[in-house]
């Protein structure tokens, strides 16, 4: 290992404990992902990853934290040209430093008593979570429609000053007495829930949260950490630069299947941190249906539809190629022809399905109309994506996972125009284009260390970077620590 090397890692490690010290460190721009699931007082379960701390499960109030670093690198690549919003061609390194606090409450458990029947039926959740994002991310996280590390936020002028995440209320409401096991984390505090039931969420949350969930690709901290493999790259939802907004969802659950709407606030501009309040206006819907039932007799399996319609002051790619080339502007710019309450829509497609007791399969499909700029997440209009992860039972390691997918994203014409001709969109502008898909491969180890302590090891190779076949490919090694609290 070369000076250089040695130099790259202490500073990724000195980075990393001071990230992981204040406790105040750790999710991303889309966040979802919940720390490991924290033990029974007495003993954690047995296919269950204690934290570092023993947590309850009898309580009505929830305290726990996590703490995530990430360090990417890549060498110099062939590129006769880049832009402002280019994927650097010289070698750089990066590390992001991100971390969580997750705060909960059950009100009526402390009148109603942990044991109680109606307060499981009828449970209110009051959920905090207060995050603190630092470090950077690869060419400023420009440059590529599937980057590489999902902890960064988009906008590094925003700083490490920590911020409140989530803040809203879960409430559920039971139609039947049978109850089924569930799983206690930071988006949901009890251990018990009825097994048809009303969910509500009203408050600051993640969209991701609760749509297009999937246990093989949606956890940027133990699993993958692209943002075409953690979430559906079309889907363009609603958030703020840093993966965030406020909004209502209402989901029923039944045994083997469950429906979800969701309403939230839209971005005033594309990729930026103030939310439009004004719903008539400006707002995305989505819609989920789930079905829990496998394509292999005996295994789990689960297939998810969604659908998605963004309202909001958006720009047309069509239009700026138009004005381009009759003259009228100097160079393609969305941003001067934008309409109030234009469109985008889409839809998804997600299944995971259990192959054998350590081995899940999963795959997302990935569609929208790509008229109306890319707006929220990240400019991608389709996508195809699989994806595996196997458990370390098999050598003696349970709570060890290793992971391969791959991920093909795609924009249609007028974006490609758009972007030939020197556009600019929130992430991507090479100032020329020669167009091709934008295929990607990530492969991970994730390894625990102890109790709730996990270190990384993985990489991801990229062809077209940011869809230009002039530039590329683009190898890029990870280094991860994560710690939950």
């Amino acid at each position: 290992m070369g000076a250089q090397s040695v130099m790259i890692v202490r500073r990724w490690v000195v980075c990393a404990l001071l990230a992981a010290a204040p406790l105040a460190l750790a999710q991303a721009p889309a966040s979802r992902n919940p720390p490991a699931q924290v033990p029974i007082e007495n003993a954690p379960p047995a296919d269950t990853a204690p934290a570092l701390f023993p947590h309850t499960l009898t309580k009505p109030w929830y305290i726990a934290g996590q703490a995530n670093s990430i360090l990417q690198a890549h060498g110099a690549f062939h590129s006769p040209y880049e832009g402002v919003n280019s994927l650097r061609a010289r070698g750089e390194y990066k590390v992001s430093l991100l971390g969580t606090v997750y705060l909960g409450l059950q009100p009526w458990q402390l009148l109603a008593g942990a044991d109680s029947v109606k307060a499981s039926r009828y449970n209110t959740d009051f959920l905090v979570n207060v995050e603190a994002a630092g470090g950077r991310g690869i060419s400023q996280a420009l440059g590529l429609a599937g980057f590489t590390n999902l902890d960064v936020v988009r906008n590094p002028t925003l700083g490490s000053k920590p911020y409140i995440a989530r803040l809203e209320v879960h409430q559920t409401i039971g139609f039947t007495d049978a109850m089924t096991d569930n799983t206690r984390g930071p988006l949901s505090l009890a251990t018990k829930v009825p097994v048809r039931r009303l969910e509500f969420r009203a408050g600051k949350m993640s969209t991701p949260d609760v749509f297009d969930l999937n246990s093989v690709l949606s956890d940027s901290h133990l699993q993958f950490t692209n943002w075409s493999i953690d979430n559906n790259g079309a889907w363009d939802y609603a958030a703020d630069t840093r993966g965030y907004t406020y909004g209502a969802t209402l989901e029923y659950q039944d045994r083997d299947w469950a429906v979800r709407y969701g309403l939230m606030l839209m971005p005033t501009v594309a990729n930026g941190i103030d939310l439009d309040w004004a719903v008539k206006r400006s707002r995305g819907q989505n819609v989920e249906a789930e079905l829990r039932h496998g394509f292999l007799p005996g295994k789990k399996g689960t297939q998810r539809v969604l659908a998605f319609v963004n309202t909001a002051h958006m720009g047309s790619y069509r239009e700026a190629v138009q004005a381009y080339l009759r003259g009228t502007d100097a160079t393609p710019d969305i941003t001067l022809h934008e309409h109030t309450s234009a469109r985008k829509y889409g839809f998804g497609y997600n299944m995971e399905q259990a192959v054998t007791d350590d081995l899940t399969v999963a795959a997302r499909f990935g569609w929208n109309d790509g008229k109306t700029e890319s707006f929220a997440y990240t400019e991608i209009e389709q996508t195809a994506l699989v994806g595996a992860s196997y458990d370390g039972k098999q050598w003696g390691r349970k709570n060890d996972k290793v992971g391969l997918a791959f991920s093909s994203n795609a924009i249609k014409r007028d974006h490609q125009q758009y972007l030939a001709n020197g556009g600019l969109g929130f992430i991507l502008g090479d100032g020329h284009l020669r167009y091709g898909r934008e295929n990607i491969v990530e492969g991970y180890y994730n390894l625990h260390l102890w109790r709730g302590s996990y270190f990384a090891a993985g990489g991801s190779h990229i062809n077209n970077p940011g869809y230009n076949r002039d530039r590329g490919p683009v190898w890029v090694p990870s280094l991860r620590m994560h710690m939950d609290f």
